[in-house]
């Protein structure tokens, strides 16, 4: 599938104040960025690799107070829809160094506050099965409502409210399989059905030697799901960070079928 991107970002930023941006599509083996462009008024750019050395980010240092960004990429996305509940998980033993790391409790995703809950709800499923039904009570559970969160709203804080967005909806999940003993990491990225259009998330689940997309908010699927970047939650790969206030004065993000 083909889908083509178009961010425009305008924020009014504190003088000088440095701006780390998530944005742009990473090139991998289920995806292809047949090309992708950036451009900033009146700033430097600083490229660094993301987290786990996965995509890039970007430091953008303003000349004055104004963010002022477009973004644009064509992606061939080739990835496979596997049908999860064929899938397995493979014991805390056998886990590779990439998928142990996503095992752990984090800030946004504290894991060991479900343990009790998810056995009970889950306990006499296994593998994709069991993470089949984790989407299915996120997404039913979950109410979808733009400002019921902010970006202190931790998983646990989700699963009181059953209120939030793509990112709420994300986090519950991963914490839900990690603490099934199965590793989860949050991903950021765009997709062309997201309502309202905005940047995306979504949780990336090993089973089976792989990772594999999950979308709880059923808005996206692994085929039509171009990613930016992973990490533990929303605290490693925020679309954007600054150290000061930042106010937006427009933000339109566009995906589309090529």
């Amino acid at each position: 599938m083909t889908l083509l991107i178009d961010v425009t970002m305008d924020y009014a930023l504190q003088p000088g104040d440095p701006v780390l941006l998530a944005i742009t599509v990473m090139p991998s083996a289920t995806q292809t960025v047949e090309q992708g462009t950036v451009t900033v008024d009146w700033a430097n750019l600083h490229w660094i690799e993301g987290t786990g050395g996965l995509g890039q980010r970007v430091w953008v240092i303003p000349n004055g107070a104004r963010l002022l960004l477009s973004y644009s990429a064509r992606v061939i996305v080739t990835r496979v829809v596997a049908k999860l509940d064929d899938l397995s998980a493979q014991p805390m033993h056998a886990l590779p160094a990439e998928a142990l790391a996503y095992l752990r409790p984090s800030v946004f995703c504290p894991s060991d506050r479900f343990g009790i809950f998810v056995q009970t709800e889950f306990g006499h499923l296994a593998g994709g099965a069991k993470i089949l039904a984790m989407r299915d009570w996120v997404g039913r559970n979950l109410s979808y409502v733009p400002g019921a969160s902010n970006a202190g709203t931790t998983a646990l804080d989700t699963f009181v409210t059953r209120q939030g967005v793509c990112r709420d909806y994300a986090h519950l999940l991963c914490a839900f399989a990690r603490a099934a003993g199965i590793p989860a990491r949050y991903v950021s990225g765009y997709s062309p059905c997201v309502t309202p259009p905005d940047f995306h998330a979504c949780a990336e689940i090993w089973l089976d030697g792989g990772w594999h997309l999950v979308d709880p908010t059923g808005m996206s699927t692994p085929d039509s799901f171009a990613m930016i970047a992973v990490g533990q939650d929303a605290g490693d790969v925020a679309f954007m960070e600054t150290a000061g206030m930042a106010n937006v004065m427009w933000q339109e993000v566009r995906v589309g079928w090529g």
